[in-house]
């Protein structure tokens, strides 16, 4: 059965979840336990329509975006919009976590996450 996503996104999807970040790699290992701890199943890099998502909770319709400094340029920030929008009307919410705070506060991020899915 064919996919309705695009194979240049699938493609796209495959390069980014070989090439995480150090704090990408870190968050999935924790968040790849939320199946077991809580039956909850996150995705990491995962096409969503044209995007593709650092880490998706499909059955929550969370988004979790992990942003470099590249994204507090002002063109970033209003593509970033454009992408968060468009998400909004698919009927997800979109959690944006900076990876200094990544960084500096991981536990607090991963908290963070748990509240936003409604677990702790």
């Amino acid at each position: 059965m064919p996919s309705a996503i695009d194979p240049n996104t699938i493609s796209r999807a495959r390069k980014l979840r070989r090439d995480m970040t150090d704090g990408e790699r870190r968050l999935w290992a924790e968040l790849k336990m939320f199946r077991t701890w809580y039956g909850i199943h996150v995705r990491r890099q995962a096409p969503i329509g044209p995007y593709v998502a650092d880490f998706v909770i499909h059955e929550k319709r969370l988004v979790i975006e992990i942003d470099g400094e590249h994204h507090q340029l002002p063109d970033r920030q209003v593509r970033d919009g454009v992408r968060d929008a468009r998400l909004a009307m698919d009927g997800y919410r979109v959690l944006r976590i900076n990876t200094g705070e990544l960084g500096e506060n991981f536990d607090g991020c991963v908290e963070t996450i748990l509240r936003e899915i409604g677990v702790g």
